[in-house]
């Protein structure tokens, strides 16, 4: 039985770019929107908890696996349909950048910041700022990565539709 590493590398592509998305989404949907109803401490607690929690194995994987699956994807499906062919390098673009450069460059030094304050020491009003310094710009940034999973998966499915 050959193996086929085009048809491994597109599936793994589909999965990890479509867990991805979801993830974003349910953080956008359900996670942000709950743990933004806590007062400050209880938020900024929840939110060091839950950045130091994710990162594992499965998460980085899936995660930024897509980062150079998708690239190579779209390498293997270049003599393919036009559209396919394009619908994957968009989808490689597209989470490189949005899910990428966004989480290294914007979310994560956001959650570091985060990490290294000793919440408990600090008064209600340092609370309030670090919360003000730390919420809007992190929800800012993690909806443009909801948006850019959510449309390099569907330009995946698009890509799949036309590789046939």
């Amino acid at each position: 039985m050959e193996i086929n590493f085009k048809i491994i590398i597109l599936i793994l592509s589909v999965l990890f770019t479509g867990l991805t998305a979801g993830l974003c989404f349910t953080w956008s949907n359900a996670i942000t929107p709950g743990i933004g109803r806590l007062d400050d401490l209880g938020f900024l607690q929840s939110f060091q908890v839950m950045n130091r929690a994710i990162i594992n194995r499965s998460f980085l994987i899936a995660f930024f696996g897509p980062v150079i699956l998708l690239f190579i994807n779209a390498f293997m499906h270049r003599n393919v349909n036009t559209i396919a062919f394009w619908s994957f390098i968009l989808a490689a673009v597209l989470f490189f950048i949005g899910i990428g450069l966004v989480t290294v460059l914007k979310n994560v030094p956001l959650n570091e910041i985060l990490d290294k304050t000793i919440l408990e020491n600090l008064s209600t009003l340092e609370l309030k700022e670090l919360r003000t310094k730390f919420e809007q710009p992190w929800n800012h940034w993690h909806i443009c990565r909801t948006i850019a999973s959510f449309t390099s998966f569907s330009l995946l499915i698009i890509g799949l539709i036309y590789s046939k």
